[in-house]
């Protein structure tokens, strides 16, 4: 196993978990923008109003694309000890 090899197990893996990341964190500053300009436009300065939006959201997207992200995560897996034997050598 060379350097060059665990380096792109890392960035595989890097990759994977900027993808499921963003995937999840992005609905949350959309809405968390929105009820921030809403806020602003009606002078109204309630945390709760902010937190709980952003809250559903993000509850929402995990719930939704969970499965996907799981499987995405199995694949990676997968494919990892598929290769061991390419790698040991």
């Amino acid at each position: 196993m060379t350097p060059t090899d665990i380096g792109d197990l890392f960035t595989a893996a890097m990759y994977i978990v900027l993808i499921l990341v963003v995937v999840i964190i992005v609905p949350s500053l959309i809405i968390g923008l929105i009820v921030s300009t809403f806020q602003a436009a009606t002078q109204i300065n309630e945390q709760t109003l902010s937190f709980l939006p952003r809250l559903v959201v993000t509850l929402l997207a995990i719930i939704f694309l969970g499965p996907w992200a799981v499987a995405m995560v199995i694949d990676y897996t997968r494919e990892l000890y598929m290769n061991i034997p390419f790698l040991i050598s």
